[in-house]
């Protein structure tokens, strides 16, 4: 891959803004005492300024993979860092003004406010979902980088889908009857009202379901998977077993689903209404049946491959030094697509 100045420029100068947003949430975390919705005001902006930080990283870089319809790939990224920046002005916008930025709807104004919001969010998911087709046209030499990065991209898409449920008027609100006055509909957690008892840094609920978590982990599968293979790229000349391309293949198919199932997993889970830190009998079999299957398809792809027959005319010694060299032009050229 080309050197980082090719990336994607407005989803570069997109995270560089939000890597600033972040030292100025921080600073307001500190500096500012008003609580919102059971915790500190400033943490909203907080943690969405990190994550698209290095949301927009991902997408700048992945944008560099396109081989077919680069001039719309480089839209569909702008698309993404303008409405993210829209998304972002209004969290900040609210936050200041000390009000609710989502699922407000107290005042005309407000509600307003959170329509656009809903609006930018189609349109990053809408953009998301080109840069994904486009990744899957892509030509990318080698076959573990290609599946790393579009399933993580497809996986990113099915969480950042999961913003829509919380947009959904909960059980509690529809009971309640009054949809049409109510200053709040939706929320984050399930069956609990949001603002209650909470985890430390990610803020989800420790007393009933959160669809942040599955919303969180299936978003940044996009960064998640991709690094997964530069680990295994990073390793192949110390683990002799992942040299060879076909391992890291099988590997990272493994991983891909096993990710896809943790995703499923957490989302069953916070639509039950259970928080993810007391998981019942049901939760921990299926993450047991989780654990053992991708245990076993990781032991299945690293078994030797078959020997190859050797011929009377190549010498064992030569025909090992040149499956090591190509290993190792391999290792190289992956280590290539994902440096500087």
């Amino acid at each position: 891959m080309s050197s980082w100045r090719s990336w994607h420029r407005p989803l570069v100068l997109f995270a560089a803004a939000m890597a600033v947003m972040t030292v100025v949430s921080a600073i307001g975390l500190i500096a500012d005492d008003r609580v919102l919705a059971g915790a500190p005001i400033w943490f909203k902006p907080f943690k969405f300024a990190v994550s698209f930080v290095v949301y927009a990283l991902a997408l700048a870089w992945m944008l560099t993979l396109v081989t077919r319809g680069r001039r719309i790939g480089w839209w569909a990224g702008t698309v993404v860092a303008l409405s993210s920046l829209v998304e972002m002005a209004i969290i900040t916008g609210q936050v200041i003004r000390g009000k609710r930025s989502h699922f407000n709807h107290a005042t005309p104004f407000d509600e307003s406010l959170f329509n656009a919001m809903a609006v930018t969010v189609v349109v990053l998911w809408t953009s998301t979902l080109v840069i994904a087709i486009l990744l899957l046209r892509a030509r990318i030499a080698d076959r573990a980088s290609a599946w790393a990065i579009r399933s993580g991209v497809l996986l990113a898409l099915v969480g950042a889908g999961f913003g829509f449920l919380m947009t959904q008027p909960t059980r509690e609100q529809r009971a309640a009857g009054n949809l049409d006055t109510a200053d709040v509909i939706g929320a984050h957690s399930v069956g609990v009202p949001d603002g209650g008892p909470s985890m430390p840094l990610t803020g989800w609920s420790t007393t009933g379901g959160d669809l942040r978590i599955p919303h969180f982990i299936g978003m940044h599968a996009l960064q998640l998977l991709p690094l997964l293979l530069l680990a295994l790229v990073t390793l192949a000349p110390r683990l002799p077993r992942l040299r060879d391309p076909r391992v890291r293949l099988r590997l990272v198919l493994v991983a891909s689903g096993a990710y896809a199932a943790v995703v499923a997993l957490v989302t069953w889970q916070a639509l039950r209404g259970q928080p993810l830190i007391h998981p019942d009998g049901a939760t921990l079999g299926a993450a047991a049946l989780i654990v053992v299957a991708s245990t076993v398809g990781a032991l299945g792809a690293l078994r030797p491959a078959p020997a190859r027959q050797r011929t009377d005319t190549s010498p064992e010694s030569d025909a090992g030094s040149d499956a090591d060299a190509g290993s190792g032009s391999e290792s190289a050229s992956v280590q290539k697509e994902f440096a500087s």
